[in-house]
């Protein structure tokens, strides 16, 4: 998938995120599943994008 792509998708599900803070685990799943695409095409995860990713996983960390 081109990065673009997956840059679009990304600010669809922050849209989501936002909008429907019912479903935020599974778009942090989304979330983590597109920056690992990034990641696996050899580029850097846009440091704003890095630190939501964190803020989420800590989060789902401490509610189990």
């Amino acid at each position: 998938m081109a990065f673009d792509d997956i840059q679009a998708e990304l600010g669809l599900l922050i849209n989501r995120l936002e909008n429907q803070p019912e479903d935020r685990h599974e778009i942090y799943l989304l979330i983590h599943e597109k920056l690992n695409e990034i990641r696996a095409m050899g580029l850097p995860v846009p440091s704003d994008l890095a630190a939501l990713e964190k803020a989420l996983s800590d989060e789902f960390i401490i509610e189990t």
